[in-house]
């Protein structure tokens, strides 16, 4: 197989290819890029209705910031799958991320096959020069694929696009796992692709939920919860009179807890998507539970510490998951005092 070639430059520096505006036909759906890609992509298509599609709220504000800024006018909306949008999109667009998961490219592009109408195209502008990957993908997904016309300004397999020609098998791509805390009762639990680490138990939500301490009763807030597997956790130790709230910006993540909470017997608990961590009622949690993106900006992280001291009662127990404390550790003292740090799994958690 063909190595695949990083172009020298983010799409946002090169100019979008004639063939993808030409093919931009309204209604036209954007799904997913970061919101300096879809801002150059909307850009060079002046007039051009246009929705844009996010699984995550923090992503689509910050889109949603960006079309003010750029004087852009398209919707934004939200959603756990891509189908859920109503099958009216003459024209789908998907830049795909570099170095992006795989089973979400697959994910997105059959799923991206329901929301077009009877012969609507789906254009995927890839961010590598001859990429072997979508070629393979759209022809079974869709039948057929084609490449713009040779002599244009696109390399060879950057542009490829396919028509929705007839109906699809509506495939859902999932994943099922089990998993267990010490000599507790193992759980299973559900997760989708673009949801924080696909098919497996991390070993950062392990160690969490290995050093947090929940008694009976206890009303626990699990922020950035994933698929739910650390907030289901402390629910076999706070009991049927106990209560977890799920708490994430990722509404795909939020709809699995949700099921996972369910399927695995959580007696009261609320899942709630959210990108500033409200909705579950302050000051009145015994724990907060924290598991930030670990790459993410040193902003997320001071939200989800902030945001919990103000949700828990005065004795409170805060336990965060980290594999970069020197960068979060000064927070943690500046909002709650005394931190201990517990060193387990090759990850800091810090307890407050």
């Amino acid at each position: 197989m063909s190595r695949r070639k990083r172009t020298d430059k983010p799409l946002t520096q090169l100019p979008v290819p004639g063939f993808v505006i030409a093919k931009a036909r309204p209604p036209l759906l954007v799904v997913l890029g970061s919101p300096g890609e879809v801002v150059h992509l909307l850009f060079a298509c002046p007039g051009v209705e246009a929705t844009c599609f996010q699984f995550d709220l923090y992503q689509a504000d910050r889109l949603r910031e960006a079309l003010v800024d750029h004087k852009l006018k398209a919707s934004v909306v939200t959603a756990p799958d891509l189908w859920d949008l109503p099958a009216d999109f003459q024209t789908a667009v998907f830049m795909p991320a570099r170095g992006g998961e795989r089973e979400l490219k697959i994910d997105v592009v059959e799923q991206a096959f329901h929301v077009l109408r009877p012969h609507g195209s789906l254009v995927v502008w890839s961010p590598y020069e001859g990429d072997p990957f979508f070629g393979p993908l759209l022809k079974k997904v869709f039948g057929r694929v084609h490449t713009p016309p040779h002599g244009g300004d696109v390399p060879p397999d950057t542009v490829l696009w396919s028509a929705r020609e007839g109906e699809g098998e509506r495939r859902r791509h999932e994943m099922t796992f089990q998993a267990r805390i010490k000599e507790g009762p193992s759980c299973r639990f559900l997760s989708r692709p673009g949801t924080f680490a696909y098919g497996r138990f991390d070993n950062g939500a392990r160690a969490l939920a290995e050093v947090m301490e929940v008694e009976p009763g206890d009303r626990v807030l699990d922020v950035g919860c994933g698929v739910g597997t650390n907030g289901v956790f402390a629910s076999q130790r706070s009991g049927p009179a106990g209560f977890v709230a799920f708490v994430d910006s990722n509404v795909r993540a939020i709809a699995l807890a949700d099921h996972n909470a369910r399927v695995n017997g959580v007696a009261g608990f609320q899942a709630v998507a959210s990108s500033t961590v409200t909705g579950p009622e302050e000051g009145t949690f015994d724990v907060a539970l924290a598991n930030p993106p670990y790459y993410a900006a040193g902003s997320i992280a001071r939200l989800f510490i902030e945001r919990s001291k103000a949700m828990l009662t005065p004795q409170g127990r805060f336990f965060f998951v980290t594999k970069q404390p020197e960068e979060v550790l000064g927070v943690v003292e500046e909002v709650f005092g005394a931190v201990e740090t517990v060193l387990h799994r090759g990850y800091v958690v810090l307890c407050a």
